[in-house]
């Protein structure tokens, strides 16, 4: 039998009823948080239902040439719709985070912690174009490095992983949907390469965030934005390195 989780309720504008709900509101003993993070998984205050599989359709992907360094407001064009927002429930609550596509046949990654808990298909994965798609198959997980690695039937837009070495100071984006406002844009700077293969970045990072994509100058994904600290007063946000997604074995 699933534990009921305590969340305080808030509203969202716009979108749905959302609450902010960090791993120390959850049930005592559930998690043993080791991370320098809170987790960016938001709370809704209303039940995911299971919907209908969208008809598929062809997402055009964009042109991906990272030869040379893209403007920001180039960034979000091409990649808006490579981002989705992921609901699922635990039965009791309905919680809301980010997820994104790295290859045009729908492979998608996330925060392990976003779906840690909740009932297998009753996910709702929804694109910026306001189309539902279901999990098809998950490839790949882990708690430890949190991250989900799952396929979605269809052709979509998507945003290449990096190759290139992570570096102190440089720019970098967010595409998330902190407190349900789907796919809001930041950038920031990676403030520094963390154990754990944590980066910290100075993008701003908020319950919901939690699965979206850390954007290189370059239009690739070098990051899964995964929570920041709440309790310091400063502006430390983390994500992990996309190194750890075991993607290149599911191409």
């Amino acid at each position: 039998m699933m534990m009921k989780r305590f969340c305080n309720i808030g509203l969202l504008v716009g979108v749905s009823l959302l609450a902010s709900c960090t791993m120390t509101g959850r049930n005592e003993g559930q998690r043993n948080v080791r991370s320098p993070y809170v987790e960016r998984r938001e709370p809704v205050k209303r039940e995911v239902r299971t919907v209908k599989q969208s008809e598929s359709r062809k997402e055009s992907p964009v042109e991906h040439n990272t030869e040379d360094m893209i403007p920001a407001t180039e960034i979000f064009k091409r990649y808006n719709s490579a981002v989705f927002m992921v609901f699922t429930t635990d039965g009791y609550n309905a919680y809301q985070g980010s997820g994104f596509f790295i290859s045009a046949d729908g492979l998608a990654v996330s925060n392990y912690h976003v779906f840690k808990g909740t009932g297998v298909g009753y996910e709702i994965i929804k694109l910026s174009n306001g189309r539902q798609y279901k999990i098809e198959k998950v490839l790949a997980k882990s708690e430890t490095d949190d991250y989900i690695l799952f396929r979605v039937k269809g052709q979509f837009n998507y945003i290449p992983v990096s190759q290139r070495k992570r570096e102190v100071g440089e720019r970098v984006y967010t595409i998330g949907s902190p407190k349900g406002l789907e796919n809001t844009f930041s950038s920031g700077e990676i403030s520094q390469i963390r154990e754990g293969n944590f980066i910290q970045i100075s993008c701003p990072i908020d319950h919901g965030s939690s699965g979206g994509a850390l954007i290189n100058r370059y239009g690739e994904a070098i990051g899964i934005t995964t929570g920041g600290r709440d309790d310091s007063g400063a502006n430390l946000n983390f994500a992990k390195d996309i190194c750890v997604v075991p993607y290149q074995t599911q191409q």
